[in-house]
């Protein structure tokens, strides 16, 4: 039998900083996300943590919630051109299916986990009354023994017709060699098929305003056993999207998001340089 395990704290924290976007941020919100919340049931003191301050954390938090509000834009988009395929890798404490009932039933969404995190997601849901309807998908991968690409076959994906997928906050803490996988085996993906991915920039390439908060954030992340270990320039970003076989390759900067989403506002939020954005097409 499977054990339940919780989710990486890594995973926790973006549900805890997207319900914190609702509880301190001015409106318009972003995205409008308090079911993590409900999923990760953290300490009644969470907001007390360190990583929530909201001042010292409120680029990154901006970051999260901008991300997930651009990606879930491109599924709408493809979703209005027939692509009917959505694939999120490492879904940790995503609440697409819950939230987006306005278009979830019409897109069959694959979740890729670990299959502790996974079994475990898999009770919160049942056990919060959300159960898991019949276009979510739940996909358990030992991402070390097994190939994504090849669960997800066994569980229903149709590799031959489109599909988006989107992968976040995952490829600093992997291997150049890891990352070149993912982007080789998501080329594969049908004609007409769309990867977003987010990437970290080299530390000289960070705002210089940023440069400390992102030095702390890498000693805090390696403190906690998950290093980061690979960074990319935009231009090297791309270079590897053509040369896995992806047909197009866009960098999304922190300024497009930035112009997209926090124009106007009244709290001068916005997103960190630090992460910015890949959109590659096959």
């Amino acid at each position: 039998m499977l054990h339940t395990i919780a989710p990486e704290d890594t995973a926790l924290r973006v549900a805890l900083w997207r319900a914190l976007h609702l509880q301190v941020d001015a409106q318009p919100h972003v995205l409008e996300d308090d079911i993590g919340l409900k999923l990760a049931a953290p300490e009644g003191n969470w907001r007390e943590r360190p990583d929530m301050d909201p001042a010292i954390m409120a680029r990154i938090r901006a970051t999260i919630v901008a991300r997930a509000r651009l990606i879930e834009d491109l599924v709408e988009e493809q979703a209005a051109l027939g692509v009917d395929q959505y694939v999120i890798l490492g879904a940790g404490l995503d609440t697409f299916a819950q939230r987006r009932p306005d278009i979830a039933p019409g897109i069959r969404l694959f979740e890729v986990d670990q299959t502790g995190p996974q079994k475990w997601k898999r009770h919160r849901l049942i056990d919060l009354g959300y159960g898991l309807p019949e276009h979510l998908t739940l996909v358990p991968v030992d991402f070390e023994a097994e190939s994504w690409w090849d669960r997800l076959a066994d569980e229903g994906f149709d590799a031959d017709r489109p599909a988006v997928v989107a992968s976040t906050g995952v490829t600093m803490y992997l291997t150049a060699e890891a990352n070149a996988d993912t982007f080789r085996q998501a080329a594969q993906l049908a004609p007409g098929s769309t990867f977003a991915t987010t990437f970290t920039l080299p530390l000289e390439l960070v705002e210089p305003e940023e440069q400390p908060g992102r030095s702390n954030t890498e000693r805090l992340a390696r403190a906690a056993g998950n290093p980061f270990i690979t960074f990319y320039s935009p231009d090297e970003i791309i270079a590897l999207a053509k040369e896995s076989g992806f047909s197009g390759a866009r960098h999304v900067s922190a300024d497009d998001v930035a112009a997209r989403y926090f124009s106007g506002r009244t709290d001068n939020l916005r997103p960190s340089s630090s992460e910015q954005i890949l959109i590659a097409t096959t």
